[in-house]
């Protein structure tokens, strides 16, 4: 609706996990750089929280376009709140490696894991190494669904882990992982998303804007500042501010969401 009039090729807030619009802070940098040290260097598992709306499953899809897809066969478990048999199925039907029958009932356990060994050593033979990733994983509740995670671990060469487990969620997941000290000795690499600064903010802002087509500044100072108040810094409920100041700013036929738009969209 507002596009043409703030010369922008499409939206730049909305809140999909499209990478183009990843705003790398110096912590999602961080916490890229991590997830890639887990992978490339075959460190069994890795662990990044964050609060919700920072951007963690855009992360992730940021990663998934970074890793060859020629080497890398990667499950991706987007409601893992499943029971652990359930769980167990999810991954493997993920990988699409080997075709599994129809009915519940010839999917046991045991079953499954004989054929997730199967899936790992083709992708061994294969030259591939397997990922996989449990997204909002702090949403698990059966709490032999994490024991059988720390199981996939097990999972392992002399010199080598067969997968690379990743598992993202919310700052409560950090404690159930810890409540599972098996599982947490198996965690390589841990690493926490903030709320973005007043700076980053800014950049945050100005990048989403750049992405979409438009790089001059059309959010004054102040404007910002009040976003970042009302927000938190969470880039979720940036999005959704800005997005309806746009609108509003369109409205109002104005040339520059100030402070006052900001003020009013926040109250509406």
């Amino acid at each position: 609706m507002y596009e043409a009039y703030w010369n922008l090729k499409e939206m730049p807030f909305e809140n999909t996990p499209d990478p183009r619009f990843l705003y790398r802070s110096p912590q999602h940098e961080e916490a890229m750089a991590r997830m890639l040290y887990v992978i490339q260097y075959r460190k069994g598992g890795g662990l990044i929280t964050g609060v919700f709306g920072c951007g963690k499953t855009l992360l992730v899809q940021a990663l998934l376009d970074q890793i060859s897809q020629d080497r890398y066969k990667t499950a991706i478990i987007n409601n893992p709140q499943l029971e652990y048999v359930e769980l167990l199925r999810a991954i493997v039907r993920s990988l699409k490696a080997i075709e599994l029958p129809q009915k519940k009932t010839e999917l046991s356990a045991d079953y499954l894991w004989e054929v997730l060994g199967q899936i790992l050593q083709n992708n061994m033979r294969d030259g591939k190494e397997t990922v996989i990733i449990i997204d909002e994983a702090h949403i698990i509740q059966d709490e032999r669904a994490f024991e059988e995670l720390r199981m996939l671990l097990n999972f392992q060469l002399r010199d080598r882990f067969l997968l690379t487990l990743l598992l993202v969620g919310q700052p409560e997941l950090k404690q159930k992982i810890e409540d599972n000290k098996q599982l947490e000795q198996r965690i390589a690499i841990k690493y926490h998303l903030d709320a973005l600064n007043l700076e980053d903010t800014k950049r945050y802002i100005q990048h989403r804007l750049a992405v979409a087509g438009q790089t001059k500044q059309i959010f004054s100072e102040g404007a910002i500042g009040l976003i970042r108040e009302h927000s938190g810094g969470i880039p979720r409920r940036i999005n959704h501010i800005c997005d309806l100041c746009l609108l509003g700013g369109f409205s109002r036929k104005a040339s520059l969401i100030d402070e006052e738009i900001v003020r009013h969209e926040c109250k509406e």
